[in-house]
């Protein structure tokens, strides 16, 4: 474990260096050339390579030696094989790495990880013969319901830019794009292909953008991903504002703008305002194979598809009557070919080989759970669980569940899945009696079952200990409700609770047997307040992928040292979310649909710090098996910048990790400011008894806020306190500085 952590560290430090350079001038090296090229294409074929001609392929001139382009999903696994290439055949070599989602990652709150993450799909993806990964998801978690939450990393954008940059060079630097997503504010998915979000100019800079600037300008990613809803009326695909003002014109944008599947509504629209390869369409087509209807005398793939897509035959119409697009065709094909130029697919140049579920991916499977396990609630020391324990009963069905399946595009193909209960027998082996007993059904609408629950309190009652393993859990259909689609794509949650029962069955669990830990699995948010004053322990697990069952066992018995944080707040309930206390969630009715995103920039914490509402778990909370202190804090001014310098010290028994975070607050602002903001981190690993000194650096950014008068950022001189500590809501140390 430490040799995997030090080399991950070692390769971060070197790979994610963050500097001002706009890291998208790499892209235009082979521009000479693609320009070249461009000039031999006919318009018929300029054409061709702007959109899909199946499910994940697009483009390809062979006339020209111009391959197709294959794209894959998702975020945390190259998902297995799809559309055209789906051939439904058994021990297809498509089963590969499913790795913990990204919200398990950005709770490791260690862009060292991300990097060794992005490596693992960068990695398969080549092996499998993918060009670009459609990943990482970065949206904002804006509202705990968003069935799609899991896929996305944090509530706040300063720790989603520092994750996202290492997933994007660990992915880039096998040969393969990145595809940043879902741009920009897409916050739900019910409605999704017709709300229309509206939100004030300073919460889309503060707020729902910095994460693709950062995926951009620092990450040099080399794709992005439009995404469904529109955005101040008009579709955020094709949106001239966001494609055009903002990511090619401000960021510098140099790569590949790719639709959501069937995010595309407008030819026009589209060949104006910035989409450059429009991708999905009838889905009963794209799955369908293609080549049989061309055998047996029907249309060719081209021909099937090229009505069905708005550049395709009709763009190629409207270029002919207004010869002024065709500029813009050029941009959108020199685009595509920046990319192949940059994945090896261009003059003879040879794909990196790639590795497919070695052992080494699912060593950094399991460092990414252990890692990203959040340890909520310890009274009373109940953990870690000693191994001299006789007997154990483990009691709900997501401790047997295998989730690499569900949650829609993200579905993963796991080559296996270590199951919670797996992984406690992988754990104790023979010495100590493990029970089982399922304790709720996971089913649509189900509620507490009488004789399931009276199962699991007998179980509870034999056992010295009992680890209860629930939440949330993913749909393997997700097109409809009959295997419950919770944190699933097309769909939010109806609501906050513990489903299928659970709160019942928990509370008569905890009478049967105080000493219960529960864990929780799921993508975000869920209420505990109905049992958790009553337990001693909560476990926040996430989706942990592959090697999940182990990493919850090393966590619970103390082989790993517990060190994640919550990368959102947990509402006591959902009433008290800012997108549902003060904004508008899921949406107004009407036609179109409207969202207004009254809360601002109080999104999070910035609502629960700034307005005095307790949480249940604060954003940047997450316990340990033994105290870390702060001392020391000195903070040192430059002309727009501080330098923050402080000592951390392990004052326990037992080698762990603590995230340091820090958090700037303006005293006075001619705009209201939230309370304290993220602004700096670092993950310390400390052995019993050593110190360390972290230093780090607050550049202006830090400090600044976005003036929508001026339509820039604003540092306005003044007082900012410097407050350092453990969690939003557990400040060690405050200091001060004048800029």
């Amino acid at each position: 474990m430490t040799s995997l952590c030090a080399a991950q560290t070692k390769s971060a430090s070197s790979k994610n260096t963050s500097t001002s350079q706009n890291k998208q001038a790499a892209l235009t090296t082979n521009d000479a050339k693609i320009n070249a090229l461009i000039k031999k294409m006919t318009l018929e074929e300029k054409v061709s390579m702007i959109h899909a001609n199946s499910a994940f392929a697009a483009g390809g001139i062979k006339r020209l030696g111009i391959p197709e382009v294959m794209t894959s999903d998702g975020p945390h696994g190259v998902r297995s094989e799809q559309g055209r290439d789906w051939k439904g055949v058994k021990g297809a070599n498509d089963a590969g790495t499913y790795m913990p989602t990204n919200n398990t990652l950005a709770s490791t709150w260690n862009p060292a990880l991300g990097y060794a993450y992005g490596t693992v799909l960068g990695s398969e993806a080549n092996f499998r013969g993918k060009d670009i990964i459609l990943g990482p998801g970065i949206n904002i978690v804006r509202a705990p319901l968003n069935g799609r939450n899991f896929e996305y990393m944090s509530e706040d954008p300063y720790l989603i830019s520092k994750m996202v940059v290492g997933y994007i060079k660990g992915v880039q630097d096998q040969g393969v794009a990145a595809c940043v997503k879902h741009y920009a504010a897409n916050n739900q998915e019910e409605h999704r292909n017709d709300i229309d979000v509206n939100m004030s100019e300073r919460a889309l800079r503060e707020i729902y953008l910095p994460g693709f600037k950062a995926a951009v300008q620092q990450g040099g990613v080399y794709t992005l991903m439009g995404s469904y809803n529109k955005f101040r009326g008009q579709y955020a695909t094709e949106n001239a504002y966001l494609m055009n003002t903002i990511l090619k014109g401000e960021w510098g944008f140099k790569g590949l703008v790719i639709s959501d599947w069937g995010s595309v509504h407008n030819t026009q629209d589209a060949l104006r305002n910035g989409t450059d390869l429009e991708m999905g369409t009838d889905l009963s087509l794209m799955y369908s194979n293609v080549d049989q209807s061309a055998a047996a005398g029907g249309p060719s793939a081209s021909q099937s598809l090229y009505d069905r897509f708005f550049l395709a035959d009709a763009a190629l119409e409207a270029i002919k009557k207004d010869k002024t697009l065709e500029p813009l065709l050029d941009d959108k094909v020199r685009r595509i070919l920046r990319v192949m130029y940059a994945t090896n697919m261009l003059d003879g140049a040879k794909r990196k080989p790639g590795a497919y579920n070695t052992k080494e991916h699912q060593a950094t499977a399991l460092k990414v759970a252990e890692e990203g396990i959040v340890l909520l609630k310890n009274e009373g020391n109940l953990l870690p669980l000693s191994k001299t324990v006789k007997s154990i009963a483990v009691i709900g069905q997501n401790a047997t569940r295998e989730n690499s399946l569900g949650g829609g595009s993200a579905q993963v193909k796991a080559k296996y899945e270590i199951t919670p209960l797996q992984g406690l027998k992988n754990e104790l082996g023979n010495q100590v009696n493990i029970t089982y007993a399922q304790g709720y059904k996971i089913a649509r609408n189900q509620k507490a079952d009488p004789q399931m629950i009276a199962e699991a309190v007998a179980a509870a009652k034999a056992a010295d200990v009992v680890v209860y393993v629930g939440g949330s859990t993913h749909g393997y259909d997700y097109t409809k409700w009959s295997d419950n689609a919770y944190d699933a794509e097309g769909f939010d949650k109806p609501d906050m609770n513990m489903p299928f029962g659970q709160d019942e069955l928990i509370q008569a669990v905890l009478k049967a047997n105080p000493n219960t830990v529960v864990v929780l699995m799921g993508g975000g948010p869920i209420d505990v307040s109905a049992w958790a004053g009553q337990t001693k322990s909560i476990v926040e697990a996430w989706y942990p992928g592959m090697e999940g069952g182990n990493a919850i066992a090393h966590v619970l018995f103390g082989d790993v040292n517990p060190s994640g944080k919550l990368p959102f707040t947990f509402p006591v309930k959902l009433e008290d979310s800012p997108a549902q206390k003060l904004g508008e969630y899921p949406s107004t009715p009407g036609n179109p649909l409207k969202q207004t995103y009254k809360e601002d920039i109080f999104v999070g914490y910035r609502y629960f710090d700034t307005y005095n509402v307790a949480p249940q778990f604060a954003f940047g909370h997450g316990l340990s098996y033994t105290t870390f202190k702060y001392s020391g804090l000195t903070v040192t001014p430059g002309s727009k910048s501080a330098t923050v310098k402080l000592t951390v010290s392990n004052n326990g028994k037992t080698a762990g990790a603590e995230v340091v975070q820090v958090y700037v607050k303006d005293e006075k602002a001619s705009v209201k400011r939230p309370e304290k903001e993220l602004k700096g981190f670092e993950k310390v690993f400390l052995k019993p008894g050593e110190s360390k000194v972290v230093t780090l650096t607050l550049d202006q950014n830090a400090f600044q806020y976005y003036d929508e008068g001026k339509k820039q950022w604003v540092l306005e001189p003044g007082k900012f306190d410097v407050l350092v500590g453990s969690s939003s809501r557990d400040i060690r140390l405050t200091g001060n500085v004048t800029l």
